[in-house]
């Protein structure tokens, strides 16, 4: 596409699945390493300048993977002083119950904010 062209914005239903799927990606750290953090960026990278929504889900997403990995590489240096092995399963708890809420919020059309989230992407 030319600079003067604009791409297709999403109808509100897109949005919706796109900014649930923002969130979704995340479960990819599953199965790649740090898929976490990677299907979030793509799905943001390809959308975010259709819709707002998107964009703002998807940075939040990003955001929240981020600290996730911060917190679980914290954990698991503390692992030496046995408490990490705790404070991992309880950071792997945590991420998989605030994407599935994330989850349900983008899909009803909310724009959803994790806690404990570090704002690194503006």
């Amino acid at each position: 596409m030319s600079g003067g062209e604009r791409m297709a914005k999403l109808t509100e239903a897109q949005e919706r699945s796109w900014g649930m799927f923002c969130h979704l990606a995340a479960l990819a750290g599953y199965i790649i390493p740090f898929g976490n953090i990677i299907g979030p960026l793509i799905i943001w990278l390809i959308k975010k300048d259709e819709s707002e929504f998107v964009a703002d889900q998807g940075k939040e997403s990003l955001n929240f993977q981020i600290s996730i990995c911060i917190y679980a590489i914290i954990a698991g240096l503390l692992i030496l002083i046995v408490v990490g092995i705790f404070l991992l399963i309880a950071v792997g708890i945590f991420s998989l119950v605030m994407i599935i809420i994330a989850t349900v919020k983008a899909s009803n059309g909310e724009k959803y904010r994790y806690p404990l989230t570090l704002r690194l992407i503006k």
